[in-house]
């Protein structure tokens, strides 16, 4: 049996929550009320007239504006769609004017997609999802990808909602998340459509950064993934530009704070990382004024740290541990050279890798060692391209020395000016997981540690 799109609304709403709305059949005394589902009334509930009708949606519309679709019984795909009308006369009209010309109309409340939500589709075991879209942002590049349970876990931490997607167990489920309860149900959560159809898709393994991980800062990003994933990450709240404050992660048993700066993509060494508290709206104004690098600002529990350090693996496979004693700042911008670290704590550090590895895919992280355990502070996806003294592979017209002690900002200015078919050559071996090194491979130049 094929149903009219507004009695396929109709029949989503007896166990979705779905966007606020009333519909129409055209009639020779004027369009028809047929289905309606606003917040507050009973299912189908009646009303006088199309005004009345209308003018109840926009009492209930929390942007104050409504969108009108017109459709033909036999043509379910809509023929005229006008989007945002503030003023009921005006959507009035518009039911009317569809309803001379022989069309069904949808009136239904206008869901903000800017919100600071997502939007995506679940099927079976996979969610995709991403801001500023529809459900249909799912076919452009730019989406998350998680297993359904993570994204689950994902969407409580972030925006405090419950969702069920056990129907996706049997179909294909559209759906958006917002901040604020929206809908005739009013839940954080609307579905869009449902299917019954259940496409064969294997799941992905997650990997950023995607649209939502610049949303909320590529930091903060990876470490709710490690936290979903049952690794041991120091509680951390995260202040962000878009969304409301949240928190994840574990407490340390270390009374003090670090304040990390979250770029929407990784820059390494650039902007603040720091022992101690700050004022993360004064950081955003000093280091990002314009709004458009710093997603967020992360104040993370502190790890008595007995070693720490980063952890890669290189282009060939090789797992790579480099540490310090204490804090391990200073090694990660080049300061200081990677010290000779404990059995036990490079057999910790590499059993992590080993564990996230099977789960995620290659991966990398900042890793701090309290004598007891390993706390990741940094989680990123990927591997490396890095082998041996080539941290960036490749051959080059020109090598350029640089030296290290000159620090990551004149290196960041010597790669902004170097002429094409450059290489950059250091004057002495680095930290594989440094900073430093993470600059070259993401400036994609040739890059080699010189003459031992």
């Amino acid at each position: 049996m094929v149903f009219r799109k507004d009695e396929t609304l109709d029949r989503l709403a007896d166990g979705f929550n779905v966007a606020q709305f009333v519909s129409f059949a055209p009639g020779s005394d004027g369009p028809t009320l047929q289905f309606s589902r606003m917040a507050g009334l009973e299912a189908n509930a009646s009303f006088g007239s199309v005004t009345d009708a209308v003018s109840a949606l926009f009492a209930r519309s929390a942007e104050g504006t409504v969108n009108v679709r017109s459709f033909s019984p036999h043509q379910m795909q809509s023929r005229e769609f006008i989007y945002g009308i503030d003023s009921v006369q005006t959507a009035v009209d518009a039911v009317e004017r569809f309803s001379n010309e022989g069309a069904f109309s949808i009136v239904n409340e206008t869901i903000d997609v800017s919100d600071g939500g997502v939007s995506g589709v679940v099927i079976g075991d996979v969610v995709e999802f991403r801001p500023d879209t529809t459900p249909r942002g799912v076919e452009q590049p730019g989406f998350a990808t998680l297993p359904t349970e993570w994204a689950v876990r994902l969407f409580k931490v972030v925006y405090g909602a419950d969702i069920n997607f056990d129907k996706a167990s049997t179909g294909r489920l559209e759906f958006s998340v917002h901040p604020r309860p929206r809908g005739w149900k009013q839940d954080n959560i609307v579905f869009w459509e449902y299917s019954d159809e259940l496409p064969s898709i294997l799941p992905g393994r997650p990997n950023w950064p995607n649209d939502f991980s610049r949303m909320i800062g590529d930091k903060a990003y990876g470490l709710l993934v490690a936290d979903i994933i049952g690794i041991r990450v120091p509680r951390t709240t995260v202040v962000g530009r878009r969304v409301a404050p949240f928190s994840f992660g574990c407490d340390t048993g270390h009374n003090e704070v670090w304040i990390r700066t979250s770029p929407r993509e990784q820059v390494p060494g650039k902007f603040t990382t720091a022992r101690g508290w700050r004022d993360p709206f004064r950081l955003l104004q000093d280091e990002d004024p314009d709004g458009t690098e710093i997603s967020s600002i992360l104040a993370q529990n502190g790890v008595a740290a007995a070693w720490s350090g980063a952890a890669i693996q290189t282009a060939s496979g090789e797992l790579v541990v480099e540490g310090v004693k204490g804090t391990g700042d200073r090694l990660m911008v080049g300061e200081v050279d990677a010290e000779a670290l404990p059995e036990h704590v490079l057999a910790a550090v590499g059993d992590l890798h080993a564990k996230v590895r099977a789960i995620i895919g290659p991966v990398r992280f900042e890793w701090v060692h309290d004598g007891n355990d390993v706390w990741i502070v940094q989680l990123h996806s990927g591997g490396s391209i890095t082998d041996g003294d080539y941290i960036v592979p490749g051959e080059a017209d020109e090598w350029v020395p640089f030296e290290v002690s000159a620090g990551l900002e004149a290196l960041r200015a010597l790669l902004a000016r170097l002429e094409p078919g450059s290489g950059v050559i250091l004057d002495r071996r680095i930290g594989l997981t440094s900073h430093f090194a993470d600059v070259l491979r993401k400036a994609g130049v040739p890059a080699r540690v010189g003459a031992r």
